[in-house]
């Protein structure tokens, strides 16, 4: 029996991969231009993707020094492999795997601030991106500006060493950069929040203006003109790593990588085209750049998470187990595309966004076996998705005098799976008080 250690991937056993697998850039002309604050699965499976296509299109040097907030799991993960790491393709013919070379470095927020905080001031550093999902904001529930009794956020305000919320990381680190020589900077909030380029400007400034920093007004004056904080519509399944994706990444690799990650073919990536620095050329990847999000925030909120709630609910009472399941009934895709329809008429005609060819990619998405995308998951804390996804577009609908079978069918599908299952929501009760009786059909 073998004891020799299982090789692992790095930049030394890169040249050991298959050719096909291989990044399409060179990891070693990288240097961190970009700084990326939550470096999870989406980010890796995400945007780390679009920038390696835009650094093989056309150069830059374009390097992500991605950040982890608390868990040191992706720092152990990746700093053995200098970096690198696989993306594996979930595709309805087969896996299909390919090593990412974007990221130059791994950083723990509080264990390397110092270097966080000087690449932060860096005027190599033009970008500064974020998934750190909604709750790692610290907004107040009540305001949605930043919450100022926050144990983190007050930990920072009184000077914690190494700024542990990402207010407090974001404020430290622009205020070092206008004392470095003031370069422009871009932070490009990448979170599922409507309008998070105006949330995540609001709280940088809500944090400094909170702070006893002499130079706070010369700071915020300086983030009017030289900081832009784009908004963002990102769009991918990514789903958690398992032994088995693990696995196909050794077999594809001919090498372990413990930061495999995997994904659906679907990417979506809209930017408001404000950028205040030098960025990648994104567009290589099909990032598309556009002067308001809105609409296309709204077309994924109400149609892809909208259709996502409904084949839940009917795939739940039907005894199905993953989307892919619904789709392959007799009424799935029928029921897609006529929900769909009808949560449509309530978007605006915006140029640029074709709702037919979005509608089509969905049922593919929605069919991909692959995926083993779980609707149980989907259907979890529905009280807190359905009011977006449903009641909005109900109400202009009908405001409108339009017709809504499949948005009343969502509903009631909705009220009995809470119902029959007493399913601990705390606002299905109330939900259901509002819409059942006259508005059921």
């Amino acid at each position: 029996m073998s004891t020799d250690p299982i090789r692992r991937l790095s930049l030394a056993t890169l040249p050991g991969v298959p050719a096909e697998s291989r990044p399409p850039i060179d990891p070693r002309a990288l240097r961190p231009r970009i700084v990326h604050l939550g470096i999870g699965a989406f980010h890796r499976a995400h945007q780390a993707l679009a920038t390696q296509a835009a650094e093989a299109a056309h150069g830059g040097g374009w390097g992500i020094a991605g950040v982890t907030q608390r868990s040191r799991a992706v720092v152990d993960a990746l700093r053995p492999q200098d970096g690198l790491y696989s993306f594996t393709e979930r595709r309805p013919d087969g896996p299909a795997t390919r090593v990412v070379g974007t990221v130059t470095e791994v950083l723990h927020a509080a264990d390397d601030g110092p270097r966080l905080g000087a690449l932060l001031a860096s005027p190599e550093v033009t970008v500064v991106t974020l998934t750190v999902t909604e709750k790692g904001y610290r907004r107040d529930a009540a305001t949605g500006g930043l919450a100022l009794a926050d144990p983190l956020v007050r930990g920072d305000l009184a000077g914690r060493p190494a700024p542990a919320s990402v207010a407090g990381q974001l404020a430290a680190g622009l205020r070092a950069r206008l004392r470095g020589g003031g370069a422009p900077v871009s932070l490009v909030s990448c979170d599922n929040m409507a309008d998070n380029g105006a949330v995540l400007r609001r709280l940088v400034r809500e944090f400094i203006a909170a702070t006893a920093w002499e130079d706070r007004d010369r700071l915020l004056d300086w983030i009017t003109g030289s900081v832009a904080f784009p908004a963002t519509v990102v769009d991918r399944i990514v789903p958690a790593t398992t032994d088995a994706d693990r696995l196909t990444a050794a077999r594809a690799l001919t090498v372990a990588d413990e930061g495999a990650v995997t994904g659906e073919p679907f990417t979506q990536w809209v930017l408001q085209d404000i950028f205040a620095a030098d960025r990648p050329r994104w567009e290589a990847a099909g990032v598309r750049f556009v002067a308001d999000v809105a609409p296309y925030q709204l077309a994924k909120l109400r149609l892809l998470n909208g259709a996502h709630s409904l084949i839940a609910y009917l795939g739940l009472a039907a005894g199905c187990e993953t989307v892919a399941d619904v789709l392959a009934t007799g009424w799935g895709e029928q029921t897609v595309r006529a929900y769909c329809a009808e949560a449509a008429q309530s978007l605006p005609p915006t140029e640029g966004l074709d709702l037919p060819a979005y509608i089509d990619s969905l049922v593919d998405r929605f069919a991909n076996p692959a995926m083993h995308h779980r609707i149980q998951q989907i259907a979890m804390d529905g009280s807190q998705k359905i009011p977006e996804r449903w009641l909005a577009p109900l109400r202009e609908l009908r405001a409108a005098g339009r017709d809504t079978p499949l948005l009343a069918t969502a509903l009631a599908a909705w009220a009995r799976r809470t119902r029959d299952h007493a399913l601990d929501d705390p606002r299905a009760e109330e939900l259901r008080r509002a819409w059942d009786g006259p508005h059921s059909q």
